[in-house]
């Protein structure tokens, strides 16, 4: 498979991960999640919840009981945990270590959540807790990481990032 084909791959859209995530903070809140309740989390229409649930249902992801209450079904419940993790590790990443604002890296790791596979995600998670050691090499690393200039020194063809041509030129600032 092509790789850029993989994005049509992932299990569920960024609106339907929504979806799967106020139905599981309307069940820790509340004890019970409808679709009138979904639509007032986030602020859409009842219609436009009902659409988007049903392939959710059709997959496994959400049960509907007899009441039309709505809960996640035991592989919905470890989707909806793993965008969540996914989230955290993100934005914590892009916020305490990259230095992006608290707003910014919040919505980019929510950009994110969804899109990321499980191994990317276990992989920054042990960067995160391999950052939180406290090892020496850690402290020296960090102290080494604070001191980089983000400023490109402009010379592509002695960057092994850029491999020819300055890739920060390409990002605006």
């Amino acid at each position: 498979m092509e790789v850029w084909k993989e994005f049509e791959q992932n299990v569920v859209t960024h609106s339907a991960a929504h979806h799967l995530m106020a139905i599981d903070d309307l069940i820790r809140k509340v004890g019970y999640a409808r679709v009138s309740d979904i639509a007032r989390e986030l602020d859409i229409t009842r219609g436009s919840v009902s659409i988007s649930l049903r392939p959710l249902k059709d997959a496994g992801l959400i049960i509907q009981d007899d009441n039309r209450h709505l809960r996640l079904s035991p592989s919905g419940q470890a989707l909806v945990d793993a965008i969540k993790t996914k989230r955290a590790v993100a934005q914590r990443l892009f916020h305490e270590f990259f230095g992006v604002d608290a707003e910014q890296a919040e919505i980019d790791a929510c950009k994110l959540e969804h899109l990321i596979s499980n191994q990317v995600a276990q992989r920054v998670l042990a960067f995160l807790r391999f950052i939180d050691s406290g090892d020496p090499a850690v402290c020296r690393f960090l102290q080494a990481w604070r001191g980089v200039d983000p400023v490109c020194n402009g010379t592509p063809e002695t960057c092994p990032s850029c491999q020819g041509g300055c890739l920060a030129e390409n990002v605006e600032r």
